[in-house]
């Protein structure tokens, strides 16, 4: 079943266009394509308050569930659905309720450090690493967080100097050599777009010649 199904894999670091990309791609073969985000990964810490979950590092490797992710990728590669959790950003911690996901021709995983763990990374056909000039992305960042995420300009910027970028440097960037394309500007690159949109269209015209 694995083989009739494509897995993407897009990373970057934060702000950098990760997003874009999936929607654009998501807008071309949307009956065909289901995303599987490593966000919603992030670990459950109801053991904590509101206030001590807002100190954790979570631009760490350890603060995500990716054995998790793994296994459910792998199920989905195999044809099964799965019961995906959801991460509520405004409380700092996962929702009691989960999310179905059913496989489909392709699966794009998005996320900053889906090419960090390695048994994550080899369930991926395509790893792709999305670029982006550091201002730029911290822009992009401080614009999501305030207005998507109820954060203040304050908590944003000082996450950002504790934890975004000295992570970014040990973990995001190094994890950049196992990608298979390196796409600058992300969804506003339209060669790199129209690349990848091209190696997708040919995995489902496979697809449909195997089924003849």
């Amino acid at each position: 079943m694995e083989n009739s199904i494509l897995v993407i894999g897009i990373a970057g670091g934060t702000g950098s266009g990760k997003t874009t990309l999936m929607n654009n791609l998501i807008g071309k073969f949307q009956d065909v394509v289901t995303v599987l985000s490593h966000d919603n990964y992030y670990r459950r810490h109801d053991e904590l308050t509101y206030e001590q979950r807002c100190q954790l590092n979570y631009d760490e490797p350890a603060s995500l569930e990716t054995e998790l992710m793994a296994r459910h990728l792998d199920r989905l590669r195999h044809g099964e659905a799965i019961d995906c959790p959801i991460y509520d950003f405004t409380i700092h911690n996962r929702s009691d309720k989960t999310m179905r996901i059913v496989p489909k021709k392709v699966i794009i995983v998005e996320g900053i450090l889906i090419f960090e763990n390695e048994a994550l990374r080899n369930l991926m056909d395509i790893r792709i690493f999305v670029d982006t000039d550091a201002d730029i992305r911290l822009c992009r960042r401080i614009a999501r967080d305030v207005t998507k995420r109820g954060r203040t300009l304050e908590s944003v910027l000082t996450q950002y100097q504790q934890t975004v970028k000295p992570m970014h440097e040990r973990y995001v960037e190094p994890s950049k050599q196992y990608a298979h394309i390196v796409v600058p500007e992300g969804g506003k690159n339209l060669v790199a777009l129209d690349m990848i949109t091209g190696r997708i269209q040919r995995h489902l015209e496979d697809v449909c010649d195997t089924k003849v």
